[in-house]
C-alpha cells in the first residue's frame, strides 16, 4: 500500500519515509558492495524464479494499472509502456538471468602498472554506492534497473511511474524475494511506495544518502532533475532518433530498417521521429516507404519538397523537428546529401540514436564520425538502442550525457574505480 493510499501522505511523514529509505539504502549497500558473485547471481536468478511464480498476480497488478491509465485517458503510448502480458513478462525473467549470465565487474582491474621504485598500481572497478532511479510508466524498468544494481554492487532506490505503482510493487517484491534468498539484504532494493511527486524532490536534495541520480524518462522530468538535483545526474534525454536514406541506399533495405525504426514499438525511446532522405535520390527512395508507412497506419508529416513526391502528407512544421512523437508519426525531410543529413541531425537531435542507410562505405563512416549521438548506425534499425542487444543484459536508460556514462547504462556503466596501490616499505624523498 503506498503512503496516499494509507492516508499518511503529510510533508513530515513524506520525508521521514524518504529519509528512512535513504538510511536503510545506504546499509544494504555495504554489504551487497562486498557480496561475491555467486551469491548476487543467486539472487538475481531466485527474483527471476520469483516473477514467473507470481506471474498471475503481477498481471493482475497490472491490469489495475492499466484500467486506471485509461480511465485516465492516458495516449495509446502510454499504456503500452505499462502494459504487461505473459511475453513480456516472460522477458524481464529472461532478462534477470541475462544480468546474472554478465561477468561481474566489481573487483576487475581495469589497468595496473609497476613504477620504478616498485609501487605496484591498480585500477579496480568499485560500485558507486546507492543508486536513486526515477522513471515513467514502464513497470520492466523496476527489474531491469534493479537487476543492474544488484549486479553491480549498489543499493537502488526506485522512483517508478505513478501509473504502474502496483505493477512495480509487485517487481519489485520479487526483487526483495531473491535478495533475501540469497542472504542478502531486501532493502538493497526499495521502490518509492507513494505516487505523491514531492518523493522526487526529496530524492534530489538526500546526498548524504543517495549518490547517483539516473532519470529516465520525458524532457520535463529530466529537465527538472538537472535543475533540481544536489546529487550527480546521469541522464537519459528524449529519443529523438533519425533515419537517413542516403543516395547509395538499398531501396528494399531502406523501407525495410524505416519500417521497423518507426514503427516495430512507436512507444520505445529508440523509434524513429524524422525521416531524412537524400534529394538526389528521393524521387526513388521516398515514395514507396511512404507508401509502407502509410499502409500499416503511420501518419506523415513532410517538408514541401517531399511533399511534391508524396502529396498525401501533412504539412510539416518547425516544431515537428524537434519532436518525440512517441506514436506512429514520422517527419519526413530531404537533404542535399551527407552534409545536409549530419546538419539536421546535430542541430534537431536529442544525441541518442541516429543510423545511415547506404551503400557506399566512405559516406557511412563519415554519418558515424560526425553525428554526435550516443549510439549510431550504419543499416541498421534504430530500434537496436537497447543495452540487452548490445550484449550488456539490460539497461537503466540511453545516457546522452558525456560524462561517465554515453549510450546504454547498464552494470560496467554503474561502477567506478579506485586506485590500489601495494608497495614494500616505500617513503617519498
Amino acid at each position: 500500500m503506498s503512503l496516499a493510499e494509507a492516508g499518511h501522505d503529510s510533508e513530515a511523514s513524506l520525508e521521514t519515509v524518504m529519509q528512512t529509505l535513504g538510511r536503510n539504502a545506504k546499509a544494504a549497500m555495504r554489504t551487497l558492495s562486498r557480496a561475491g558473485e555467486e551469491q548476487k547471481n543467486r539472487a538475481l536468478r531466485m527474483a527471476a524464479d520469483a516473477i514467473r511464480a507470481q506471474a498471475g498476480d503481477i498481471l493482475e497488478a497490472n491490469e489495475r494499472d492499466v484500467a486506471a491509465g485509461r480511465d485516465r485517458g492516458l495516449r495509446a503510448s502510454l499504456l503500452d509502456r505499462l502494459a504487461l502480458d505473459r511475453n513480456r513478462l516472460g522477458g524481464v525473467a529472461c532478462g534477470l538471468e541475462a544480468i546474472a549470465d554478465l561477468p561481474d565487474p566489481v573487483g576487475s582491474v581495469m589497468a595496473s602498472w609497476t613504477r620504478p621504485n616498485g609501487l605496484e598500481i591498480s585500477r579496480v572497478r568499485t560500485p558507486l554506492g546507492v543508486i536513486g532511479i526515477i522513471y515513467e510508466s514502464r513497470p520492466n524498468v523496476t527489474a531491469d534497473a534493479g537487476g543492474i544494481c544488484i549486479k553491480s554492487g549498489n543499493a537502488a532506490i526506485l522512483r517508478g511511474g505513478s501509473e504502474s505503482l502496483h505493477s512495480s510493487s509487485a517487481i519489485a517484491s520479487c526483487l526483495c524475494q531473491g535478495l533475501e534468498a540469497a542472504g542478502l539484504p531486501a532493502s538493497a532494493v526499495q521502490l518509492v511506495p507513494t505516487r505523491d511527486r514531492a518523493a522526487v524532490g526529496h530524492m534530489l536534495t538526500m546526498p548524504e544518502w543517495i549518490d547517483i541520480i539516473v532519470p529516465r524518462g520525458g524532457r520535463s522530468l529530466i529537465e527538472r532533475v538537472q535543475n533540481e538535483s544536489r546529487i550527480p545526474v546521469i541522464a537519459h534525454l528524449d529519443g529523438l532518433c533519425h533515419v537517413y536514406l542516403d543516395r547509395a541506399a538499398d531501396p528494399d533495405m531502406a523501407r525495410n530498417i524505416v519500417l521497423n525504426a518507426k514503427m516495430r514499438r512507436t512507444s520505445v525511446c529508440g523509434a524513429a521521429e524524422t525521416l531524412l532522405v537524400d534529394r538526389a535520390a528521393a524521387s526513388t527512395l521516398l515514395p514507396p516507404v511512404a507508401a509502407a508507412l502509410t499502409e500499416v497506419g503511420c501518419s506523415l508529416r513532410g517538408d514541401a519538397q517531399a511533399r511534391q513526391l508524396v502529396p498525401e502528407m501533412e504539412p510539416a512544421t518547425e516544431a515537428d523537428w524537434s519532436t518525440e512523437y512517441l506514436d506512429a508519426i514520422l517527419a519526413v525531410r530531404l537533404v542535399d546529401g551527407i552534409d545536409g543529413a549530419i546538419g539536421h541531425v546535430n542541430r534537431y537531435g536529442s544525441s541518442h540514436t541516429d543510423t545511415i542507410v547506404t551503400g557506399d562505405g566512405a559516406v557511412a563512416e563519415r554519418f558515424l564520425d560526425e553525428v554526435d549521438s550516443a549510439i549510431v548506425l550504419h543499416n541498421a534499425s534504430t530500434q537496436y538502442a537497447d543495452g540487452g542487444e548490445f550484449g550488456m543484459g539490460a539497461e537503466i536508460g540511453i545516457s546522452t550525457g558525456r560524462l561517465h556514462a554515453r549510450g546504454p547504462v547498464s552494470v560496467e556503466q554503474l561502477t567506478s574505480f579506485k586506485y590500489v596501490v601495494r608497495g614494500n616499505g616505500q617513503t617519498r624523498p
